[in-house]
């Protein structure tokens, strides 16, 4: 009988202990995962500013093609402005995954597939809807090259990116090679943003025709742009100054201006490299196997 009560005895303080413990165990745990949350919100963070940048693009779409047959100038302006939005949050997604240190290859995946819809898709959209919609039924023809050129537009610029993405760490970072996409929706969202009225004759539909397949063409070339990667010098302070300047004087005209200026300067840098002058560095030409800087 005392044999059996002991053995109870024991029982029971097993079952206490075993049940304090649990309860140690769980309580611990409810702590612990606090930090654990606030880790994941802060890689998290990058990846909203993204989506962020994703509403930005399919509100532009979707105000494009609401106003396609209608033709109102404001919102095509407005789309167009949506698109710069976008590029902002484009921009302001590195910079806060490099503030919060949460640099991770989903970002970098999502941030790709954004930049096809946003600086791809979404101008291509907008300048179909703005230079050739209102032809409607009397140029049926020039309505067809017209898709094409801002499919050709969205081509390259999709083609643009995968050709970044496998080249990272083979090329000098102080330029770009070919236009980057979002210089390249921007340039023809200016043309929107100067001139929001929308094409009605043969004449302005050839002329988007060019800008989008000529754009879509730097998009896949190999000149070489250059980057906010430069070094700053008195210069670029100067030009910054004029530029602030011609933005106050043009107003919503001075980016057409800017991007034909960014494009001619770049385009006789190349042509003056290509002819021997190094009055501006050159970029470093990496060899494709072995990474290494020649």
């Amino acid at each position: 009988m005392a044999a059996g009560a002991c053995a109870t005895v024991r029982d029971r303080a097993r079952a206490a202990t075993v049940e304090y413990g649990h309860h140690f165990s769980s309580g611990h745990q409810l702590n612990q995962p606090r930090p654990k949350r606030l880790a994941r919100a802060k890689f998290a963070l990058p990846s909203f500013v993204t989506l962020l940048s994703i509403a930005c693009g399919f509100g532009s779409i979707v105000i494009s093609v609401d106003n396609a047959q209608v033709g109102a100038p404001g919102d095509f302006r407005l789309a167009a402005i949506l698109l710069v939005l976008a590029g902002v949050f484009d921009a302001l997604d590195g910079f806060v995954a490099r503030a919060t240190n949460t640099q991770s290859s989903f970002g970098v995946q999502l941030d790709s597939i954004a930049d096809v819809m946003n600086f791809g898709c979404a101008p291509g959209l907008l300048l179909y809807c703005y230079g050739f919609a209102q032809l409607g039924a009397a140029h049926p023809t020039i309505v067809r090259m017209g898709g094409l050129a801002c499919f050709i537009f969205v081509a390259c610029g999709a083609l643009r990116l995968a050709r970044f993405n496998v080249s990272v760490g083979k090329t000098d970072p102080r330029y770009f090679v070919g236009m980057p996409i979002t210089a390249g929706a921007a340039c023809v969202a200016a043309v929107v943003v100067a001139w929001p009225d929308p094409v009605v004759n043969m004449a302005q539909a050839f002329a988007v025709m060019a800008l989008m397949v000529a754009v879509g063409t730097l998009m896949v070339s190999t000149v070489r742009f250059p980057s906010s990667k430069q070094k700053l010098t008195k210069g670029i302070y100067i030009a910054l100054a004029v530029a602030v300047l011609l933005l106050i004087i043009l107003q919503t005209r001075f980016f057409v201006l800017f991007f034909l200026v960014y494009i001619c300067a770049t385009l006789l840098l190349n042509i003056a490299w290509q002819g021997g002058w190094r009055g501006i560095a050159p970029p470093k030409v990496f060899d494709e196997e072995e990474g290494a800087a020649s």
